[in-house]
């Protein structure tokens, strides 16, 4: 591989972390920014710290699972590039219309139209189970948010809320928190995964890793407000206890598949934690037109991209 080629994945990689930034790392501050209990540009710098450790400490499993787990062979360094392209310009084209999809499923099938149109073993049962646990994590911080959002508002019924309302103040942001810690620990495989199928790389991964967390925070912080808005403001609208329910049941989502390795949507995780606080007040508070956005986005995430990575690597490969 030469160094030029190098130096281009290497870019693309960083694309898809700005990428991961303005589409993702909003989600993760979106409900307390949209509860009106911080600022965007100061919940960004909590971001950006936060993602690099969760990235760092716990985000192997999900690199392994994005650069070997999917297609079992080494990826030329032609398709890596056309992977993180067409995956990253997906999610610009989402985040520009401000709907929050999921870099996840764009990155996952990017790697396996790769792989399919050059030939490679695409091990269709690890993308099965994957898939599963894209309908699963939704699911679950749904159900979640819904148990601990009615849980919280008994109890700040029960104590008042001049007693409570300080501690509630400081659990959404330390829900913020974990959810970017999470964010890293999950996400920034889908930046740098597709570099590990490279087999031997010359790449250094680990100095990588903090190249793509602080990507991450660079796109949330130029390109992100728009998401956060959507997410914190339009699907539904929140209170400090409703912002808490919804970020620490997507925080834990997130972290329980980034320990199983399993790339899966922060979008995704938020989202039905916001459906969750729906189920609470009633199905008519929420946005349908918003979810049938998002529920749009997150078919065409996988099949747009795989589509879109499967052309061009086969149209790279016959123009060489």
């Amino acid at each position: 591989m030469t160094l030029a080629l190098a130096i281009c994945i290497v870019l693309a990689g960083l694309y898809v972390g700005g990428n991961i930034g303005a589409n993702d790392a909003a989600n993760c501050i979106g409900p307390a920014v949209g509860a009106r209990l911080i600022g965007y540009r100061r919940a960004i710098v909590m971001v950006a710290l936060f993602v690099v450790l969760g990235a760092l400490l716990q985000g192997d499993e999900v690199v392994e699972t994005v650069g070997k787990g999917i297609v079992t062979a080494p990826i030329a360094p032609a398709g890596v590039l056309a992977a993180l392209v067409c995956a990253g310009l997906f999610v610009s084209l989402a985040t520009f219309f401000r709907v929050p999809v999921s870099t996840s499923q764009a990155v996952v099938g990017a790697v396996a139209g790769v792989g399919l149109a050059a030939g490679l073993a695409v091990d269709f049962s690890q993308i099965l189970i994957i898939a599963e646990c894209w309908v699963l994590c939704p699911l679950l911080t749904m159900v979640l948010t819904f148990l601990i959002y009615r849980a919280t508002r008994r109890v700040v019924r029960r104590f008042g809320w001049s007693r409570l309302g300080p501690t509630l103040n400081a659990l959404v942001l330390l829900t913020a928190a974990y959810a970017a810690y999470s964010l890293g620990a999950n996400n920034l495989g889908n930046a740098i995964g597709p570099i590990g199928s490279l087999g031997q790389s010359p790449i250094d991964m680990r100095l990588l890793a903090v190249a793509g967390a602080a990507s991450m925070a660079v796109g949330a912080l130029v390109f992100g407000r728009g998401v956060a808005e959507t997410v914190g403001k339009d699907i539904i609208a929140l209170d400090l206890q409703s912002a808490f329910a919804v970020q620490i049941s997507a925080a834990f989502g997130l972290h329980l598949f980034s320990m199983l390795g399993i790339p899966v949507s922060t979008s995704q995780a938020i989202v039905g934690g916001l459906l969750g606080i729906g189920l609470v007040h009633g199905i008519r508070t929420v946005s349908r037109k918003k979810i049938v956005q998002v529920l749009i986005g997150w078919v065409a995430a996988p099949a747009l991209s795989g589509l879109a990575a499967f052309g061009v690597y086969t149209l790279v490969m016959r123009t060489a």
